[in-house]
C-alpha cells in the first residue's frame, strides 16, 4: 500500500469521525481538550477529531417508571406503592456538567421522595388526596432536579397494594356504610311517607264529602275484580245516620213496609 493512499484514508477517517448529525430533539454539549465551549445543534456538526468531544442529550419527555417502594404510612399501615415521572431537559450543560448520569440520579431522587412523602400520610389520606400527593411529589422532586438541567412535569402515583387483611377490613367497613346508607334512606322513605298520610287525614277530616267519595272508591275498587261477585249497594251517609238515631231512640231498628 503506497504511503500517499494511506494518507488517503487516514485523511477521509478523520474527516468521517468530524461530521456529526444532531436530530431536532438533540443537542451535543461540545467539550475543546476538556473545557465546555457550547451548545450545538440540531444538524450538521463539524469537531475537530482528537481535541474536540460531544457529549449527545435528548431534550424529549421521558416516561420513567419508579419502582414499587415498601412503605409504611403515618397510620403504621405497610404498603407497596409505585408510580410513574415525566421530566425532560431543558439546559444541556447541566445535564452533563452538573451530574454523572442525570436518568440515573433523577430515579434515585423519585424513589427516595415518593417513601418519604407516602409516610407522612395515613392510609385514608393517601386513597382519598392522590391528587395532592401527586403534586407534592412533583414539587419536591423538580426542586432537587432543577440544578441538574431537569424540570420534572408531573409525578402519578399509579398502583397502592394493601395487605389482604387490610383489603378485607376495608371491604367490611364499606359494606357496613352501603347497609347505613340504605337504612337512612329507608327510614327517609318512611318518614315522608308518614307525613304524606298525616296530611291526607287532616285533608279529608276538612271536607267531609271527600270522605264520602274516598269510601265509594274504595267500594268500586273491591267489587270490580276477577273471579268477584260481590255487590255494593251505598247508602246516603244522612239516611245511616238517621238509622243510626233512631236506633238509640227506641232501642232497635227495622224497616217497616
Amino acid at each position: 500500500m503506497s504511503p500517499v493512499f494511506l494518507f488517503i484514508i487516514i485523511i477521509g477517517f478523520l474527516l468521517v469521525s468530524s461530521v456529526k448529525i444532531l436530530k431536532e430533539y438533540e443537542r451535543g454539549v461540545v467539550f475543546f481538550l476538556g473545557r465546555y465551549t457550547g451548545t450545538k445543534g440540531p444538524g450538521l456538526i463539524f469537531l475537530i477529531p482528537g481535541l474536540q468531544k460531544m457529549d449527545k442529550v435528548e431534550l424529549r419527555t421521558v416516561a420513567m417508571d419508579i419502582p414499587s417502594q415498601d412503605i409504611i404510612s403515618k397510620d403504621n399501615v405497610t404498603l407497596k406503592v409505585n408510580g410513574v415521572a415525566y421530566f425532560r431537559v431543558h439546559d444541556s450543560e447541566k445535564a452533563v456538567i452538573s451530574v454523572e448520569n442525570y436518568l440515573m440520579a433523577t430515579a434515585q431522587i423519585a424513589q427516595t421522595t415518593l417513601r418519604s412523602v407516602m409516610g407522612q400520610y395515613e392510609l385514608d389520606e393517601i386513597l382519598t388526596h392522590r391528587d395532592q400527593i401527586n403534586s407534592k411529589l412533583q414539587t419536591i422532586i423538580d426542586e432537587q432536579t432543577e440544578p441538574w438541567g431537569v424540570k420534572v412535569s408531573a409525578v402519578e402515583v399509579k398502583a397502592i397494594d394493601l395487605p389482604i387483611e387490610m383489603q378485607k377490613a376495608m371491604a367490611r367497613q364499606a359494606q357496613a356504610e352501603r347497609e347505613k346508607r340504605a337504612k337512612i334512606i329507608s327510614a327517609s322513605g318512611e318518614l315522608e311517607a308518614s307525613e304524606r298520610l298525616a296530611q291526607a287525614a287532616a285533608n279529608l277530616d276538612k271536607n267531609r264529602n271527600a270522605i264520602i267519595l274516598r269510601y265509594l272508591d274504595t267500594m268500586k275498587e273491591i267489587s270490580v275484580g276477577e273471579g268477584k261477585s260481590t255487590t255494593f249497594f251505598p247508602l246516603p251517609i244522612d239516611f245511616l245516620n238517621a238509622m243510626a238515631s233512631n236506633s238509640k231512640d227506641k232501642g232497635s231498628f227495622k224497616i217497616e213496609d
